[in-house]
């Protein structure tokens, strides 16, 4: 049934247009330092000629396609909140409004600068991605995947969805270990101790620690939990055995082919594969594997406890061991040149992931179970 006007759904387009929004904000202030006015309009790139004198196809490409995503989910949220005349048209103004106010900021910040010529590619992918939204919605696929959703999932799968949509993006940002997102409590430690440099604050701080490298096998612990952690993340929304199997090949997929790609995007096409040359990695993938594959029959709420205990062990494992030479090289590829972007939200999506994993698990654990859901035949 297709959307008329006043007919509203429940719909995951709300939230996560906001979070595509605010991870915009973010990679476009990153690093969010260096803040000062030039004595010039900051409305002056405005007039300035276009296409300027220095830019890239990768500058426009990433331009047109940044914004893709966010016009596509303003425009279905409004669809599905019952406005579907307004819904491409506010939907990209809400877009250009959006890079406007982005532009005019990034005047005052030293390692950016304000383009009216990303300006208008960031408009012009809004309106492609609500374009798109209204096209799908007109063609009937939006109703499809909400059928699809209904059929799948728990009706209460919103959290769980959207973490597993952030899940990829988490995996761009290289780690030091494959899969091994949230190892924060190395620079956690050194940013509270630049903070309470000087004061007697800082003898407080445990920082005489020295850590230990990971064992071999820690490692290819760490390997199967990271990967077997959004299998568990997608069966605690899902019912069905066999949907269950088939989610969990796909999410192996994924993150072997996200991973290879963050490899390919730091050190070139040539060394995306590099990564998984460790024993310890094929080690630590294959019993991801074969774990996921025993763990099928487990109740929803079962998934949820075990994956309480993956994450709590994971994130333990990792912020035990300290950061490698070679994996600080890896990231001064990406504090540079074309990954400068990215390298702010691609990190603190890496980072905060798994601990809002581990929010949305605990909420859900301390909720009764809903009896409204049938998984199907």
């Amino acid at each position: 049934m297709a959307a008329g006007a006043g007919a509203q759904r429940a719909t995951m387009a709300w939230p996560l247009a906001l979070i595509y929004a605010a991870l915009v904000l973010f990679a476009s202030l990153f690093p969010f330092e260096g803040w000062r006015a030039q004595g010039i309009s900051p409305w002056e790139f405005l007039a300035a000629r276009m296409p300027p004198p220095y830019w890239t196809w990768f500058d426009v490409s990433i331009n047109v396609v940044g914004y893709v995503p966010l016009g596509f989910l303003l425009a279905l949220a409004l669809l599905r909140s019952g406005w579907p005349r307004a819904a491409v048209p506010l939907a990209a103004l809400a877009g250009a409004l959006l890079s406007l106010a982005m532009e005019f900021l990034q005047i005052y910040l030293p390692q950016r600068v304000s383009s009216n010529l990303d300006l208008a590619l960031n408009a012009g992918g809004t309106l492609c991605g609500a374009l798109a939204a209204a096209l799908l919605e007109r063609l009937g696929a939006i109703d499809h995947w909400s059928r699809f959703r209904a059929r799948w999932f728990a009706p209460d799968a919103h959290g769980a969805l959207v973490l597993l949509a952030l899940w990829p993006p988490a995996l761009l940002f290289p780690a030091a270990l494959p899969f091994g997102l949230g190892q924060v409590l190395e620079r956690l430690e050194a940013a509270v101790a630049e903070v309470l440099e000087g004061t007697p604050f800082l003898d407080w701080l445990p920082l005489g620690n020295a850590l230990e490298p990971l064992a071999r096998s820690s490692e290819a612990l760490c390997v199967l939990l990271g990967l077997l952690i959004p299998c568990l993340l997608g069966y605690s929304v899902i019912g069905h055995t066999g949907r269950r199997a088939l989610f969990a090949l796909l999410a192996v997929g994924v993150g072997v082919g996200v991973t290879a790609l963050s490899s390919a995007l730091t050190w070139g096409p040539s060394h995306a594969w590099e990564w998984w040359v460790g024993l310890p990695v094929r080690v630590g993938v294959a019993a991801g594997v074969a774990v996921a594959a025993l763990l099928l029959p487990l109740r929803r709420r079962a998934c949820a406890a075990v994956l309480l205990l993956a994450l709590v062990l994971h994130l333990s494992l990792l912020n035990q061991a300290p950061t490698s030479a070679y994996f600080a090289q890896t990231l001064q590829l990406w504090e540079q040149g074309r990954f400068l972007r990215f390298y702010g939200l691609a990190q603190w999506l890496g980072w905060l992931w798994p601990y809002a994993a581990l929010a949305y698990v605990l909420v859900r654990l301390s909720r009764r179970e809903g009896q409204t859901y049938n998984p199907g035949p």
